[in-house]
């Protein structure tokens, strides 16, 4: 029989033992064991290899942010930590204490805000980053005045050339958005993007009593951007891009 362990969500400051129904990984009921004023947020789990599919990290963070619903403070845990038992979960609370106090302080009223922009039209930025580098504009010039128009090398070079402009384009768009924004927050994080035409993958860490101030300033800069950026804005989210805690990293795998 495979031994019953304790999958992790989240910490919360609370004497009290919850229970949030069952909306856990495999629907599991979510439970709080604590230690003193700490309490893990668990559910059930075997103690075998975990799965990382998009439903078990949809579910973990499902449940993350139940949680929030009630508590203005929540630490998240590494998607995939399963402790062994009871015990090991308030023998953990009571060894790094003050660190989760201390987390649990500096993340107090405070909520993640998502947001990704994506140029509308990449025949305009590309356009952009030709006028704007005399040396791409020239080769491409001379690729098309050569008659044979077999110029591989010189293609290749200008692809590499375009490359390199518009991953500078990225970062000084990036650099515009994130300057406005980021006087609403208290901190943020740029996230890889993952096509050209993702220009910004930021993270913001707001206040809650903000947020309202933090959604004004973004739909100001879907007006002013409206025909060259598209927006995806997400939040309130789980902080996790500022506090992700490792309990086990040896037994996490993917």
């Amino acid at each position: 029989m495979e031994q019953e362990g304790k999958y992790i969500y989240c910490i919360i400051a609370t004497k009290q033992e919850r229970n949030f129904g069952p909306i856990g990984i495999g629907g599991e009921e979510i439970l709080t064991i604590g230690h003193e004023d700490l309490s893990m947020v668990v559910s059930n789990h075997p103690m075998t290899k975990f799965v990382v599919n998009r439903e078990n990290m949809l579910a973990h963070e499902k449940v993350i942010e139940e949680v929030m619903k009630e508590f203005d403070s929540v630490l998240p845990v590494r998607f995939g930590t399963i402790a062994s038992n009871a015990d090991e979960l308030r023998n953990l609370l009571d060894r790094r204490y003050r660190e989760f106090k201390n987390l649990l302080r500096d993340m107090d009223h405070k909520i993640e805000l998502g947001v990704k922009g994506i140029w509308k039209n990449m025949d305009v930025i590309f356009k952009e980053v030709v006028d704007e580098n005399k040396a791409i504009k020239r080769t491409k010039e001379d690729i098309q005045n050569d008659k044979n128009k077999k110029n591989i090398q010189a293609k290749m070079e200008v692809g590499k050339m375009v490359e390199k402009d518009l991953e500078k384009k990225k970062e000084k768009e990036a650099e515009r958005i994130v300057d406005v924004l980021r006087r609403t927050a208290f901190d943020y994080k740029l996230n890889k993007t993952i096509s050209d035409g993702m220009f910004i993958n930021a993270a913001f860490l707001v206040d809650k009593g903000r947020g309202k101030e933090f959604d004004n300033v973004m739909d100001d800069l879907s007006e002013k951007y409206k025909d060259r950026i598209k927006f995806m804005y997400a939040g309130p989210l789980p902080v996790f891009n500022f506090v992700n805690i490792v309990i086990y990293p040896e037994r996490w795998e993917e």
